[in-house]
Order: structure tokens, then C-alpha cells, then sequence
């Protein structure tokens, strides 16, 4: 018998290979270090390999760890405060962000880890500021990352700029913000083991000039890596785009040879349907944050038509103070949900396609699917292990109905994933983290928050956001 680190078996399986979901009823994986050594059915791996770690995962479900694709983690630290609201960036983030020191960001950002690991998710594509402070959040607790520093040229007081006037560009600004995304490549990039790795993340084509977004495209071509960027996210940014070069964003982009294979699109909230297929056939993928597009805009992006198109697709949970909800399992719900909807079709979105878009389908986006993305020999291991015992998977059927992902799309919380392998150690285990102290991190980044309220208040005020004439009508 060949000899491994950690056999998995008697579990309900989800490779994610193939076109569905790769259900194998009584399943078992084999790891040996950071690497799945075999998948397969429990007698088969268990009469050909023996291990030093056995879980036994009856009543379980077994799966690739989730992918966030997009998300903003260093402003997790402002969830809750821009809802419910028009001009969410102006009005309720910005005011706010103003007053974001570095180490504050990292203690948010760090909770923001937790609650998304705890919900399953393995591999967090985080695009913010100050990313050269963030990754060692991802070293300490020892999650997958896929990082961008969040590049643009705007001012830290923006926010005091009327609503629908063109921003102003500090080019020293961009450069600086450039370089530490290039210092990032240089540090990081397939660091802890291959665990850390590094993209270029332009802010978007509206927050900078067109001379460093060129700059940018030439690193990219340079170091063959992909840009992680917002495009059509908002009408303020096709009016900014108009504004600034007599055209939408989509057709800017063409004609700057921005829309390829490296161009990882984020959103496409304002793009119409030739627009959306333009970019779909162009080669450029597409990540949708249905969460945060929803409470944000009130809107449901093209992404149906993008696929449609022939285009490949994922999802992302974006940013707390927008989407509040940073767990793919939610993610996964809202996205079937809004498209049904908009559609008017049940069968639309349906609950694979969803889990496959916070799996292997994201892997594709980012990248890195010939890593991780589903449970095969020669992956990463990044698996994570439900309890199927939990209400919320009432009743288990496997014939001659399967209805397991179903109930994970559509009635799983989070809650119930209580084991995390992430490269092949178990960083979470019975829901307790294993590499930080959960308590001490929320205790920490609260005391942040509050702090930041009381510096940002005068700029809170001059704002007078929706959210905040809800406090004053004690609707709050």
C-alpha cells in the first residue's frame, strides 16, 4: 500500500470534473503534502493507500474549497455603513475610507479572511490598496490567495468632489501605487509554497489616465500575467469614460487593445448585450458579484448573455460595506435567485452552474485550474468538508433524485462546513481556526472601526447620505 498524509472517506464526494458536479456517493480522497494523490470511490482508495491522518466523513460531503474571485478585503472594516442608498461610492464609502489608516485595514481585513473561510472558501482573489500589507494576512492564516494591489491615480479626498464631476489624476499617485503592485510580483508572487500568488489590478479605466493604464498593459504582456479590473461597474463610470474620451467603456477598451485574454472583467453592470458579447468574445473572462451589484445598483449584470455568448464566467462576493455578505455559499444563492428572476425562468442559473462558478469555472477565470478548482490527482489540495447532518441539507437523497446541490446552492449558510485543507493542512477543524485566534482578530478590527466613525464624523455629516437621514428618521 503506498503511503499518504490524510485519507478522507465515506463521504458524499464532489470532484467538480467533467460537466456537472462529479458526484461520488461513497467517495475518498488521498493527500500526500500539499498534493491530492487520488480520488475515488472509499473501498478502491482505501485497499491501495493507508495514511497517518484518517477522517472519517460519514454524513459528509466532501468538495474543493470555494473561490472568491473578487473581493476587497481591506475595506471590510466599513460593512454595514452604505446601504439602502444612492451614490454608494460618493455618499457612504468614501467618506469613510478618507480616514482608513494602513494597519486598520489590515486588522479588517484579516476578520474578513475568517468569515470567508469559515464559510468554505479556500482561495481569496483580494484586490485592494496596501496589498503589501494584506498578504501576511493570507501567510498567517494560511489561506490560498490570488492578490492585485488596487491601482488608480484618484486623491484620497474624492469624496469631497460634487457627484458626476470628472476626477481628478495625480500621476504620482498611480505611479506609486504601480510600483507597489509590481514590489508585490517581485516579493510574493508563488511564495508560501505556491500558495501566494500575484496579478496586476488596475483600478478601473475611469480612476486613471490612459498613459498608466498603457503603462500597466505593457507589465502585464511583460511579466504574462492577467489584469483583475472593474469595467462597466456603474454608470458613473461610463459617464466619466464619455466624459473623458467621447465613448462607453467597452468600445474604449477595444480600441486601446485592452480586451484579450488577460483581462479578467469585473461586473459589467452597464454593458449592453453586444457590448456584453463583445467582451465575451474578445477572450476576457467575467466575474459577477450578484450580492453586491444587487444592494448596490439594484441591478442584475449581463453575465447570462456573456455566457451565452460563448463566454467563461465566475463569482465574487466584491466588498462588506457594499455586498455586507463576503461567504460564496450566499454568493452562489443570490446569483441562481436574481437571474431566475430577471429571466423569469426557474431553470435559469440553475444550482450546478452556480457551484461550478465558485469552483472550477473561477479557477478558469483567474487562472489557476490547472491548481485548484476541483479534487483531482496532481491539485492542490484545498478541500473543505460539510456536515450533511446540519438541518439546512434535510433530507440527504441520493436516488433516484440527488438533490445535495441543490440544497447547497439554495439552503446552506456556511455554518455548516466544519473542516478546511488548504494546500494540505487543516486550518480549520470542528469550526475552530487553527492558525489565529478568531476572537482576538474581531476584537482587534473593532476597536478600529469605532475609531475611524469618530474621525470620519464631520466628513459623514457633510455627506448627508441616505443611510445616514435613515438614523435621523430613527428608521435605524
Amino acid at each position: 500500500m503506498l503511503k499518504v498524509d490524510i485519507i478522507i472517506h465515506n463521504g458524499h464526494l464532489l470532484t467538480m470534473e467533467g460537466k456537472g458536479v462529479g458526484f461520488i456517493e461513497n467517495g475518498a480522497i488521498a493527500i500526500k503534502g500539499n498534493v491530492i494523490e487520488a480520488v475515488g470511490e472509499s473501498t478502491e482508495i482505501l485497499s491501495n493507500y493507508k495514511a497517518e491522518r484518517m477522517i472519517d466523513a460519514t454524513h459528509k460531503l466532501i468538495m474543493p474549497g470555494l473561490i472568491d474571485a473578487h473581493i476587497h478585503t481591506g475595506i471590510s472594516i466599513f460593512r454595514g455603513v452604505a446601504q439602502d442608498m444612492s451614490n454608494w461610492m460618493q455618499k457612504g464609502l468614501w467618506p469613510f475610507q478618507k480616514h482608513l489608516r494602513p494597519e486598520e485595514s489590515v486588522a479588517g481585513s484579516m476578520v474578513n479572511i475568517i468569515e470567508g473561510l469559515k464559510a468554505g472558501t479556500t482561495t481569496f482573489c483580494d484586490y485592494d490598496g496596501r496589498m503589501d500589507l494584506l498578504v501576511h494576512n493570507y501567510k498567517k492564516i494560511g489561506a490560498r490567495a490570488r492578490l492585485a494591489e488596487l491601482i488608480n491615480e484618484i486623491p484620497d479626498n474624492i469624496g469631497d468632489l460634487p457627484v458626476g464631476e470628472l476626477y481628478p489624476f495625480d500621476s504620482s499617485i498611480g505611479q506609486a501605487k504601480l510600483q507597489r503592485n509590481l514590489d508585490l510580483y517581485e516579493e510574493h508572487h508563488n511564495t508560501e509554497n505556491g500558495r501566494i500568488t500575484v496579478i496586476l489590478g488596475p483600478h478601473g479605466p475611469d480612476m486613471m489616465s490612459l498613459e498608466l493604464l498603457k503603462e500597466i498593459q505593457v507589465h502585464a504582456e511583460r511579466l504574462d500575467t492577467k489584469l483583475h479590473m472593474h469595467v462597466a461597474q456603474g454608470d458613473r463610470e461610463v459617464l466619466q469614460i464619455e466624459k473623458r474620451y467621447g465613448m462607453r467603456t467597452i468600445e474604449f477598451l477595444e480600441e486601446q487593445g485592452l480586451l484579450n485574454e488577460r483581462l479578467i472583467a469585473v461586473h459589467l453592470t452597464e454593458a449592453t448585450d453586444k457590448e456584453t458579447e463583445v467582451v465575451a468574445k474578445s477572450g476576457a473572462k467575467l466575474i459577477y458579484c450578484a450580492g453586491s451589484i444587487g444592494i448596490i445598483d439594484g441591478m442584475v449584470p449581463p453575465v447570462q448573455k456573456f455566457l451565452d455568448a460563448g463566454g467563461t464566467a465566475c463569482l465574487g462576493s466584491d466588498q462588506a460595506p457594499g455586498n455586507n455578505c463576503n461567504n460564496m455559499i450566499n454568493e452562489m444563492k443570490m446569483a441562481a435567485i436574481l437571474n431566475k428572476v430577471k429571466y423569469k425562468d426557474p431553470k435559469v442559473f440553475n444550482a450546478t452552474q452556480s457551484l461550478r462558478m465558485a469552483t472550477i469555472e473561477a479557477a478558469k477565470v483567474m487562472g489557476i485550474d490547472d491548481q485548484v478548482g476541483s479534487l483531482k490527482a496532481g491539485k492542490k489540495a484545498d478541500v473543505v468538508l460539510l456536515d450533511l447532518s446540519a438541518p439546512t441539507f434535510f433530507p440527504v437523497l441520493t436516488t433516484p433524485i440527488r438533490n445535495i446541490v441543490p440544497n447547497l446552492v439554495y439552503s446552506a449558510r456556511g455554518d455548516e462546513v466544519e473542516t478546511v485543507i488548504i494546500d494540505g493542512n487543516i486550518v480549520m477543524e470542528n469550526r475552530v481556526i487553527l492558525t489565529v485566534n478568531e476572537k482576538e482578530e474581531i476584537r482587534k478590527a473593532q476597536a478600529a472601526a469605532e475609531q475611524i466613525s469618530l474621525r470620519a464624523k464631520d466628513d459623514i455629516l457633510s455627506a448627508d447620505s441616505d443611510i445616514l437621514q435613515m438614523v435621523r428618521d430613527e428608521l435605524l
